[in-house]
């Protein structure tokens, strides 16, 4: 079938209306600095220890002396700055427990030691920083949809200007194929729009006098005239920028697990280490006591507790992403571990977002192949979405002729010696199907009208059915208490269907993007919430979600760069089976965290009373470190299942 032109390179552009201090395109990792001095830091981490192993004391000194530096640049300098510009104990944080530590291992002689603190903790930090900034990259793809331009009519006659300088009560020509540039109501025209990009509607929605639509719509095949009730700057999809930008910043500032433990940890252990020197000050032996203070603050040292969630977090991330399921961040997957309840997308999540028909109703002496075939012979010169579904599900369309199509009504037609009309309720009245077609309505489809040589022969059903694995996927998060929640902008019917389909009894219908968002900011911060989506239009939401989760291989590119975590497949069951890998992995990790607070309660004392030296106290720390590694390990070997996509 004939459908919308594309939309032309110039509208493709990301126009600058708002939010020009967008962040610039990634930076490939051989070129980001601040990635390449953490892996610096190792590798001359490396070359010292070759070097003393052979017997160079002083190039090995020098080789640690250098990675130290290198690593430590990352992470020591952000530390002092929230240490002083920061409050409460949003000041401490695991960086400045490792400062300290580093500093303590260096006044000791200890380089290496300090070294590989450095490397350790910088290349987490990296990571995790480098994988935040990437999710800013989504608000490009949210402009995109704005047209860089506008066919505006005055009394002058038409022309063109920036979308940024549309004012309220312009007048703009929307012509087939092209996307709307701000909010507005048709003043004259018909047509249908694909709304799918704001509300998330697989079905397009008629156009007429008097109807509200929206920026970011694509107009199908008639000229809309559109008296604009929204500045070019200020509409519905620019909204949907500063709502992603809200809830990402927000979500930004949540804190890490290993930050949380170590906030009362630092004071503790800095009070204790003041409190021995100025002991060993009031007993007239202070050299010894400082010495002593510096040995705690090693002993001290989160060396464990800062791997303990990297190593386990890459380890259940890699073995994740073989699977189909991309993570982003360690963040998100810690809280991924910790979800209690999941927010369906409908429209291209739960739901394939593939129109077809589902059943015909006919009047007495007539088929449902007839019915179809007259109906499919009208379709193939439309341009409507729903007349693919028509035209696929017949295999010999016979031929029409003298056909017209009426936007936002329907066709009409000669076939096979029958004068065939094709359209909406509204168009065609269905008369003595009138019970038959609330009926099919209820059920949430959509429906075209058949009539031949004007009387009613029968109705067609389409709809978006749910996916195959729909209903076994929300049946699995429920066996692991999950609840389960539709979040959709199409109409209320359709979204009772479906889910009473998959076994959803949680329905929010004809939701803005707007509206999502805050249903997802109030269930947030209620229990930990997982958002699924695939569109423009979830992108606050995914953003807003405690994870943000995109079906990757359907999913918008906005929609897959807001999200914390990406599908490459559609599969719904890979959702259970992310959330119980997390869980097994988040069990792992608070194991390894458990056993580092554990080394620390027993090395301090040792080492505060003098039990335990300095290289007592580093080997301990370096078994406990080996140790960590290999059970962290362990998140890796539970690899989800592999799924085939649909």
């Amino acid at each position: 079938m004939n459908r919308a032109e594309p939309v032309s390179p110039q509208e493709q552009k990301s126009p600058s209306i708002i939010h020009d201090d967008l962040p610039e395109e990634a930076t490939p990792w051989w070129r980001d600095q601040t990635l390449l001095l953490p892996i610096a830091s190792g590798l001359l981490w490396a070359i010292g220890l070759a070097l003393r192993l052979r017997g160079f004391i002083v190039p090995s000194w020098i080789m640690f002396s250098i990675g130290l530096l290198a690593g430590a640049s990352t992470f020591v300098p952000g530390t002092f700055k929230q240490l002083f510009t920061n409050r409460g104990r949003e000041r401490l944080g695991v960086g400045l427990l490792m400062t300290i530590s580093g500093i303590g291992a260096v006044l000791l002689g200890h380089v290496e030691e300090a070294a590989a603190l450095a490397f350790l903790f910088s290349i987490s930090e990296t990571l995790e920083d480098r994988s935040m900034d990437r999710a800013k990259q989504g608000l490009r793809a949210l402009l995109s949809l704005i047209p860089e331009t506008a066919h505006i009519s005055s009394a002058t006659g038409e022309r063109v200007i920036p979308a940024a300088q549309i004012r309220r009560d312009d007048i703009l020509i929307v012509g087939a194929g092209e996307r709307v540039s701000t909010d507005g109501v048709v003043s004259s025209g018909h047509s249908w729009l694909d709304t799918s990009a704001v509300t998330g509607e697989s079905i397009p929605v008629e156009a007429t006098p008097g109807d509200e639509i929206l920026a970011g719509s694509v107009n199908g095949t008639g000229t809309l005239y559109v008296r604009a009730t929204a500045d070019g700057r200020d509409n519905s999809l620019t909204k949907i920028v500063q709502l992603v930008e809200q809830a990402q910043a927000n979500k930004g500032t949540r804190a890490r697990l290993a930050d949380r433990i170590a906030s009362p940890l630092v004071p503790a252990v800095l009070i204790t280490a003041v409190l021995v020197i100025i002991f060993g000050f009031i007993i007239g032996n202070p050299a010894m006591w400082v010495e002593r203070a510096l040995v705690v603050l090693v002993a001290a040292s989160p060396c464990a507790l800062a791997i303990a969630v990297p190593v386990t977090v890459i380890s259940a991330i890699a073995s994740a992403s073989k699977a189909g399921v991309i993570i982003k961040s360690g963040v998100a997957f810690e809280q991924l571990g910790t979800i209690r309840r999941v927010a369906f997308d409908k429209t291209g999540t739960l739901t394939r977002n593939q129109p077809r028909v589902i059943t015909t109703v006919t009047t007495a002496g007539r088929s449902q192949t007839e019915i179809l075939e007259w109906a499919a012979a009208l379709e193939a010169a439309s341009s409507h979405p729903l007349a693919h579904a028509v035209i696929t599900s017949v295999e010999n369309a016979p031929g029409a002729a003298d056909t017209e199509e009426i936007p936002g009504c329907g066709v009409s037609g000669l076939v096979n010696g029958h004068q065939i009309r094709a359209g909406s309720p509204r168009w065609i009245d269905p008369r003595e199907l009138t019970e038959d077609a609330g009926k099919l309505s209820l059920r949430g489809m959509s429906l075209i009208i058949v009539e031949a040589d004007g009387q009613v022969a029968g109705i067609i059903g389409i709809r978006d059915e749910p996916r195959t694995e729909a209903r076994e996927a929300i049946r699995r998060l429920n066996d692991l208490g999950i609840e389960t929640v539709m979040l959709t902008g199409d109409n209320t019917r359709t979204a009772e269907a479906i889910a009473s389909e998959t076994g959803i009894t949680e329905v929010h219908a004809e939701q803005l993007p707007e509206d999502k968002a805050e249903y997802l900011q109030r269930s947030s911060s209620q229990v930990p919430t997982v958002m699924l989506g695939d569109g423009i239009n979830d992108t606050p939401a995914l953003a807003a979600a405690t994870v943000g989760i995109a079906m990757g291989a359907t999913g918008s590119a906005a929609a897959i760069e807001s999200a914390d975590v990406a599908f490459t497949g559609n599969d719904l069951r890979l959702l259970p089976a992310a959330l119980e890998h997390a869980r097994k992995a988040r069990a792992i990790m608070t194991g390894n965290i458990v056993l580092a607070l554990a080394l620390i309660a027993a090395l301090f004392p040792l080492a505060l009373f003098g039990i335990l030296g300095l290289a007592s106290v580093v080997l301990i720390h370096e078994i406990a470190e080996v140790f960590v590694i290999l059970n962290g390990l362990r998140a890796g070997r539970t690899a989800l299942p592999n799924r085939t996509v649909r």
